[in-house]
């Protein structure tokens, strides 16, 4: 098994992005497996996934042809388009980091990570990772994302690629999130 990674440049990219995402949406997988493996919340469409695909486009590990990871990015300016994520970036709004306003920083979200069974615990989240900072670095300072509390899974691997934790909310619907940041400019940064 040889896994690349690179960039989805595709209609088929895309539509296998979307079928990895549902197996692993929260709602299509045990509670077992939601606590031992982790899981995804946000749903995308296609039309939704192939607009955060521009101007950058998302990371994706692939076994042959095949998707079986990826990364999600999202701008800034979708943060109305997935209601969902609303809370999320005003709270980020909020947050000082390093004596700056995260508001008035260079930063983009990854929108959300997933590796397909099977492929789990091989490295591909950090060469994910990899192929998102080479090629946001240069014009982002930077990557957030938030985790639910009770995602440890994603919680450790994201602080093993370099992420830190900033904050930790409770939304109104009783969730708690940590909002993790990694700079991607910092030569301290997972190489």
């Amino acid at each position: 098994m040889k896994i690349t990674y690179t960039t989805s440049k595709s209609k088929t990219d895309l539509q296998q992005i979307l079928e990895l995402q549902q197996e692993n949406l929260e709602i299509s997988i045990s509670s077992d497996e939601v606590s031992k493996e982790g899981f995804v919340t946000v749903h995308h469409d296609y039309e939704l996934l192939a607009e955060m695909n521009q101007p950058f486009q998302h990371a994706i590990a692939k076994d042959k042809e095949k998707v079986i990871g990826y990364a999600l990015v999202m701008l800034r300016e979708m943060e109305q388009k997935i209601p969902l994520l609303i809370p999320m970036f005003k709270m980020i709004n909020t947050i000082q980091y390093e004596g700056e306003h995260l508001q008035s920083t260079d930063y983009f979200i990854m929108g959300q990570v997933c590796i397909k069974k099977g492929y789990r615990g091989q490295g591909i989240f950090q060469g994910l990772y990899q192929e998102l900072k080479k090629q946001m670095a240069t014009h982002y300072k930077y990557i957030i994302t938030e985790v639910a509390t009770r995602n440890q899974r994603s919680i450790r691997a994201h602080q093993k690629v370099g992420f830190i934790s900033i904050k930790i909310y409770i939304t109104n619907k009783g969730e708690e999130w940590s909002i993790l940041l990694w700079n991607i400019q910092s030569s301290a940064s997972l190489e």
